[in-house]
């Protein structure tokens, strides 16, 4: 084949694709949405989102030594901060490693659950999204304006160790005292061991003496 057959092939191909696919080509192929060429292909409205309401954000796995001043100290960078509160045992007011923080706009709450997620700070990585406004207890803020105040279990015990007894108390504290001295002196005896057990001092009280008034008083 001489370069002017090859020539004449080359304009034979390319004047059938100008001039498009024969009969009974591109059956295979379905027609696009709306109709012919002339027409305009509608766009799709993609459904818009809900706007965002909410102001708490939840923080989790947070630091050691990260608490309220710090935590205070650290976000007011993003905005406004309105109220926040770290969970807290009630017994000792240590950290339970979560908290709630609620700013003033919800623009700057977004923002915060956004780039602060998976953030790593003192070798934790927090955990922060938003709570939305339904989800919210409402006493998640109760007492939040005065702090945490432990209690002192140890005063309570000191003073309900120190207050002064009934004579039914004191008895009933006795028998107790004196049961469990006979229950030591079992065990001694039993383990061989010849022992002889001081005697307890105040096992025996003396009943109270009945004071008698004169009818005429």
């Amino acid at each position: 084949m001489g370069m002017r057959d090859k020539k004449r092939n080359q304009k034979r191909v390319l004047a059938r694709r100008i001039a498009g696919p024969r009969a009974g080509e591109g059956k295979d192929f379905l027609p696009l949405e709306g109709g012919g060429p002339g027409k305009r292909l509608r766009k799709v409205q993609e459904p818009e989102e809900p706007e965002n309401t909410a102001t708490v954000v939840y923080i989790g796995h947070i630091p050691h030594g990260f608490y309220e001043d710090q935590m205070q100290g650290f976000f007011k960078q993003f905005g406004d901060i309105k109220r926040l509160r770290i969970a807290r045992n009630r017994k000792t007011g240590k950290s339970k490693h979560y908290g709630f923080i609620e700013f003033e706009s919800p623009l700057v709450a977004k923002v915060v659950a956004d780039e602060m997620n998976n953030y790593l700070l003192f070798e934790h990585t927090l955990r922060v999204t938003l709570v939305p406004p339904e989800k919210v207890h409402p006493k998640l803020w109760k007492g939040v304006r005065r702090g945490f105040i432990p209690i002192d279990r140890v005063a309570i015990e000191r003073k309900k160790h120190n207050k002064d007894k009934t004579t039914e108390e004191h008895k009933k504290m006795v028998e107790g005292i004196v049961k469990r001295d006979e229950k030591r002196r079992k065990r001694i005896k039993a383990a061989g061991i010849d022992y002889e057990c001081p005697a307890l001092l105040g096992s025996t009280q003396p009943s109270a003496k009945k004071t008698k008034f004169d009818e005429d008083q």
